[in-house]
């Protein structure tokens, strides 16, 4: 055939552009031998979703993010086209959510298809624009927190901080200081003071206390060797001499404490001397007769 050479190098293109063609959809993760659907969401911020980021339904992976296109004239900047299974219908109030798809950070939208009969509801047809919500991720929220947590606590650090200043302006402080320093000055030097006094006269005291406690021990040795009981006994015996002397009439000394005429005659026998000394004292030539010359008393004298 005139042309057969040719028709070999137009299949062989073909196929080899079939190839490409698969070979780079499969790459980002495209089945063209199925049939997809095409919808549109548009958001403010996409925090890094790129394209071929896959697309959920119920944690069920059921297409991709096919492209995102960005308008800075608009709030809105980012149109993000996904494809869909064509058997998935979508019905108001359907809804496409950017959330993060695992820990590490990466982007992921989930269609929230509504549950139910279809029957009387608005149907999304290809390429509508779906309503778009952003979901705060797990880190977002922890950074959201720390972040308030972080400026509080940093607001407190900073009162702290001018409270501190204000003290240490303050002159009670300096005052409370110089007392402190001062205080610890009188403890050093009374350190000082018993150091030396241990030094010095501790052992002194401590050779005189066991002195001390060395005669006490030959006292306490003394006693305990001395006839204590003997000493006792004969202590004992007196004091019942004593009370058998006071308690009966024999001898001088009973008889005196337990005979009350005795007494009696011993009071005014005292009581006799007493009026003789009395007399003895008014009237001294009464008892006593004596001259100087050897004269005789001028009684006497009259009457002869």
């Amino acid at each position: 055939m005139k042309y057969k050479r040719e028709i070999k190098v137009a299949l062989l293109v073909i196929v080899c552009g079939f190839l490409v063609y698969f070979g780079l959809n499969f790459l980002k993760g495209v089945d063209i031998f199925s049939p997809v659907k095409h919808y549109v969401g548009v958001f403010d911020n996409i925090s890094g979703l790129t394209e071929q980021a896959p697309v959920y339904v119920r944690g069920y992976k059921v297409g991709q993010v096919d492209k995102i296109a960005y308008d800075y004239t608009q709030e809105k900047a980012f149109t993000i086209t996904i494809s869909l299974d064509k058997n998935i219908q979508l019905t108001e109030p359907a809804e496409m959510r950017l959330f993060d798809d695992g820990l590490l950070g990466g982007k992921a939208i989930e269609v929230v298809v509504p549950v139910g009969s279809v029957e009387g509801k608005h149907i999304y047809a290809e390429g509508d624009t779906l309503p778009a919500s952003v979901v705060t991720g797990l880190l977002e929220t922890l950074q959201e927190g720390f972040m308030a947590k972080l400026d509080n606590a940093i607001e407190n650090l900073d009162s702290l901080i001018v409270k501190v200043n204000t003290q240490i302006d303050d002159q009670a402080l300096a005052q409370t200081l110089a007392n402190v320093e001062r205080i610890s000055n009188d403890l050093s030097a009374s350190a000082r003071d018993i150091k030396k006094v241990t030094g010095t006269q501790l052992p002194g005291i401590i050779q005189n206390a066991d002195t001390m406690i060395t005669d006490a021990k030959l006292v306490i040795r003394d006693v305990k060797e001395a006839n204590l009981q003997a000493t006792i006994a004969n202590v004992n015996g007196v004091v019942d001499s004593v009370q058998t002397i006071l308690t009966t009439r024999q001898g001088t000394l009973g008889l005196l404490l337990n005979d009350s005429n005795l007494y009696q005659h011993i009071d005014s026998t005292v009581v006799s001397v007493d009026n003789l000394v009395t007399d003895l004292k008014s009237n001294p030539k009464r008892y006593v007769h004596f001259s100087l010359f050897g004269g005789k008393d001028k009684s006497e004298k009259k009457k002869k």
